[in-house]
């Protein structure tokens, strides 16, 4: 098993100032996630867009990392965290950008699996849009978890704000370095949350 994957490679032929991998989220696919890059403006950047690993049980082009029904929470997650830690840690061989070069970024679920496995893995950053925390994700994780953005929605009633608040409090008492924003806005990425990435990914690459 293995992860499908869009490759967005940079508007010139210059080498990656960075690589920036974007996870879905519970129902959506990688194409869903390519849509939105033309409104990041960072040309001088490669992307790769995982699908998830598991069909969606209400959609037929959905992907899943993990099941979200009440009977079966959690089921796959294990295997979803194997296979992305496999993959990232394979991309340097396909792309030639190291993981210190590289940003792990995700949005609901996929922002869930950002936290899990990127905070174990010496990334250059993570950035989670409307995500939340697994249980006993991060206290897991060994020292340096990389620096963090979290944006969310106060109005989201899918993922609550609570979870940002309290991912934010969780890495900030491992001493992370969090960027943390809320907007007037529900489950979703709006203008503003493409605008504090985009800030992110220059500042994090310099």
């Amino acid at each position: 098993m293995s992860l499908q994957f869009i490759n967005v490679s940079t508007a010139s032929s210059q080498p990656p100032a960075g690589l920036i991998v974007t996870l879905h989220g519970w129902g959506a696919n990688a194409k869903d996630v390519a849509s939105l890059l033309p409104l990041l403006n960072l040309a001088d950047y490669q992307f790769v867009l995982p699908d998830a690993p598991f069909p969606h049980p209400y959609s037929p082009i959905g992907r899943a990392w993990y099941d979200l029904r009440v009977e079966n929470m959690y089921q796959g997650l294990a295997e979803s965290r194997q296979l992305l830690t496999d993959f990232l840690k394979s991309l340097e061989s396909t792309t030639g950008v190291p993981l210190s070069r590289t940003i792990l970024s995700g949005f609901s679920q996929g922002g869930a699996m950002t936290l899990d496995v990127g905070s174990k893995l010496p990334l250059a950053g993570l950035v989670v849009m409307s995500g939340y925390l697994h249980p006993d994700a991060v206290t897991a994780a060994k020292s340096g978890i990389p620096p963090t953005l979290i944006t969310h929605g106060k109005y989201d009633e899918v993922v609550p704000l609570q979870a940002a608040l309290k991912a934010r409090e969780t890495l900030k008492s491992l001493g992370v370095a969090v960027e943390y924003y809320e907007f007037d806005m529900g489950h979703e990425i709006n203008p503003q949350t493409l605008e504090v990435l985009r800030n992110f990914v220059v500042n994090t690459f310099g």
